[in-house]
C-alpha cells in the first residue's frame, strides 16, 4: 500500500483490474474534493463502470447510468480550474460544454493531455496502482466494461 500521508485526503479505489490510490488536491479544487469524498462515503461509486476509455488518453467513470449522461443527486459544481497540468495519473472532472457542469464523472489520464490544462478541474493524482488503470478495457462505449468495485476515503478504511 502507498505511503499515505493524509488519509482524509486520499482515495482508495478497488477496480476490477486492481487497487488504485489517489492523493486528493484540496489546495487546487476544494469543492470538487469535497464532492468526491462525499460520494465515496455514500458508496456512490461502487459498481460504476468505466464507460469511456480512450487508448493513450484517459479512462472515464462516475456515471451511475453508464451512458456518459448521468450524475449524482447533487447540483453541478462551479469550475475550479487551475494551472495544474493534465499528466499521467491526473484525476480530473468530466463536464459538458458548460464549464460549471461537473458533477460525479471523472477521468484518469493515461498520458499527458496538455489541451485539457486550464479547462477541466484537476482534483487528484494517482500515487499507486496506475498499472491497474492501464489495464482497463478500451472503448467508446466499452463492451463488457471494467468497473469500480469500491471507492473509499482512506481515513474510513480500517
Amino acid at each position: 500500500m502507498a505511503d499515505i500521508k493524509d488519509p482524509e485526503n486520499t482515495i482508495v479505489m478497488e477496480t476490477t483490474k486492481g487497487s488504485v490510490v489517489i492523493a486528493l488536491r484540496p489546495d487546487l479544487a476544494p469543492g470538487h474534493v469535497d464532492r468526491i469524498k462525499q460520494l465515496a462515503r455514500e458508496e456512490f461509486y461502487d459498481g460504476i463502470v468505466f464507460h469511456r476509455v480512450i487508448d493513450g488518453f484517459m479512462a472515464q467513470t462516475g456515471d451511475p447510468t453508464g451512458s456518459g449522461m448521468g450524475g449524482s443527486q447533487y447540483p453541478d459544481l462551479k469550475a475550479e480550474f487551475s494551472r495544474e497540468k493534465h499528466g499521467r495519473g491526473t484525476c480530473s472532472m468530466a463536464r459538458s460544454m458548460n464549464p460549471n457542469s461537473a458533477n460525479s464523472q471523472f477521468f484518469i489520464c493515461f498520458a499527458d493531455a496538455p489541451w485539457l490544462d486550464g479547462q477541466y478541474t484537476v482534483w487528484g493524482q494517482v500515487i499507486e496502482g496506475m498499472e491497474s488503470i492501464d489495464q482497463i478495457k478500451r472503448g467508446e462505449p466499452v463492451r463488457d466494461p471494467d468497473k469500480i468495485v469500491s471507492m473509499r476515503v482512506a481515513a474510513d478504511v480500517a
